[in-house]
């Protein structure tokens, strides 16, 4: 199976770092990914954006004209993406600066404050991470847990000094959209892979 998603917004709200991150997480399940920034004028305007291609078999195409999930953090991101979206695909908006909502009936929209959840988080540029926690508890395209070990890899190697504003975004994004949070689920996971361990069974040597 091949989803896409993409994230637009305004240049500045770290677009091209959310997917990025959603690509090293995708990878890290062993998935094919494509990662597809957009750089040109349109930057300096109404609307940056980037796509991340996620498959289980190799990417057919870089191109992608009606995604299953589109985040889109102002209004003309609302404006140019979330019609596009597939038949019972997902719209994320930021409902601090978009006041439209798509007139569709077949598609989801996740309507949430997105900029007040990153100020809350610690910066407002955090935004695009607050909503990669709502791509996670809500698309089911790669495991929150995942999307948490890439961030911290990626943040923890360049800028270690704003990891924790960074994690604590993008559990806003999870707790926002309903899921669990981060540290429930990383908590879990480790109880699991214990489990698994205490359950290995070492093979002898023949005597």
């Amino acid at each position: 199976m091949e989803r896409s998603v993409i994230f637009s917004g305004f240049g500045g709200q770290g677009l091209l770092f959310a997917g990025q991150v959603l690509a090293q997480a995708a990878m890290a399940e062993d998935r094919e990914v494509l990662w597809i920034p957009s750089y040109g004028p349109e930057m300096r305007g109404g609307t940056a954006y980037c796509t991340v291609i996620v498959s289980e078999e190799p990417v057919g195409s870089p191109i992608v004209e009606r995604p299953d999930v589109a985040v889109v953090l102002n209004p003309p991101s609302h404006a140019k993406f979330a019609h596009t979206v597939v038949p019972n695909g997902v719209v994320v908006t930021n409902a601090s600066l978009v006041d439209s909502r798509v007139e569709r009936e077949d598609v989801s929209e996740i309507a949430l404050p997105l900029s007040e959840l990153a100020s809350a988080a610690g910066d407002p540029r955090l935004v695009s991470v607050v909503a990669l926690g709502v791509v996670a508890a809500r698309t089911g395209i790669v495991l929150a847990g995942s999307v948490h070990r890439a961030l911290v890899d990626i943040v923890g190697r360049k800028r270690p000094q704003v990891l924790d504003m960074d994690v604590a975004a993008f559990d806003a994004g999870i707790r926002a959209a309903g899921g669990r949070p981060i540290a429930e689920i990383l908590r879990d996971e480790a109880r699991a892979l214990d489990a698994t361990l205490r359950e290995t069974v070492p093979v002898g040597r023949e005597p």
